[in-house]
């Protein structure tokens, strides 16, 4: 009697916790985004900059995937088992997946350390002063516009996921007619 009670409890709560683990997804990506990435841009010099990016970045990533995983967990009302019933619920939520391990786990880690590296090759380059950027600096600044594209474009990929289950959960909101 008094598992199915603490049963039934933890059911019962996994709709606010699972709206709040969304919402907080959501709303981290979107400030991330286009605040505070825009923000840092403008405002920072070159060096303050790649050091804010280098540390920030990956704990954007691991809290992405942090909640994502909490929202899916949370899913209503029976967690994964009531996520993968619907097309229109876990597709979004495996793409989403997707691009947050790539993220994570791939293009995040390459971009920081080209981005680094590049850091390394400009101090090398302007200890020999060289006139312009050498050989190995326009490679370098290949392969992290490569990664860097990757990674912004694989978190717009995510966006959208994320806005098309948003779109999906507040199309199951109900409001009484009186309440309104």
């Amino acid at each position: 009697m008094v598992l199915n009670t603490v049963v039934q409890t933890v059911i019962a709560s996994l709709a606010p916790f699972h709206l709040l683990s969304f919402s907080t997804l959501l709303g981290s990506q979107l400030y991330q985004t286009f605040i505070v990435t825009k923000v840092a841009f403008k405002n920072l010099p070159r060096n303050p900059y790649v050091n804010f990016q280098k540390h920030i970045f990956p704990i954007y990533f691991h809290g992405q995937a942090l909640l994502l995983f909490l929202s899916a967990v949370t899913f209503p009302p029976y967690g994964p088992v009531s996520l993968v019933q619907h097309k229109s619920d876990w597709i979004p939520f495996t793409v989403s997946g997707i691009v947050s391990v790539l993220n994570l786990l791939v293009f995040g880690p390459r971009t920081k350390k080209l981005m680094l590296d590049r850091v390394e090759q400009g101090t090398l380059d302007k200890a020999t002063n060289l006139e312009g950027p050498s050989p190995m600096m326009q490679a370098l600044k290949k392969k992290f516009s490569t990664a860097h594209a990757m990674c912004i474009h694989l978190n717009l990929i995510g966006l959208g996921a994320h806005l098309w289950y948003t779109w999906r959960l507040a199309s199951h909101l109900q409001f009484p007619e009186a309440s309104l």
